[in-house]
């Protein structure tokens, strides 16, 4: 089951610039920076209310992250929404013939989490994230 909007994820080329941008715009830091090697990324969080805007700058080209910067620029890469179980909630939306990037959760900057195909939401990246 859904719960809520967890974050809305934005591409950066570079995130300390975007963090300035970011501060600037809403006057807020960042409660968070990581960076994850598996997903080719290091991020920031910043929480505004109960939803986060995480930034996100690819460190690996070839990533996911990094063709979608290279394809498309700067801006709005995924929406995130909190579920109770990511597999659960994946193996549910398989079996409606939804088309899934992930089919089982696995280790994310939100937790555990597990991707939909763009295609299933419209063009949408569609992430969901269980608090591990």
């Amino acid at each position: 089951m859904i719960k809520k909007v967890d974050h809305v994820a934005i591409v950066v080329k570079n995130l300390d610039e975007g963090l300035k941008t970011y501060e600037t715009l809403l006057g807020i830091k960042p409660s968070h920076i990581e960076t994850v090697p598996d997903q080719g990324i290091k991020a920031a969080t910043l929480v505004v209310g109960s939803v986060a805007i995480e930034l996100i700058e690819p460190i690996n080209p070839e990533s996911g992250v990094g063709k979608f910067l290279e394809k498309r620029g700067e801006g709005v890469h995924h929406i995130c929404f909190e579920v109770d179980d990511v597999d659960k909630q994946l193996d549910s939306l398989a079996a409606k013939g939804v088309q899934l990037i992930d089919k089982k959760g696995r280790k994310g900057l939100a937790g555990k989490i597990g991707f939909l195909h763009p295609a299933a939401a419209k063009g949408v990246l569609v992430e969901l994230a269980q608090k591990v």
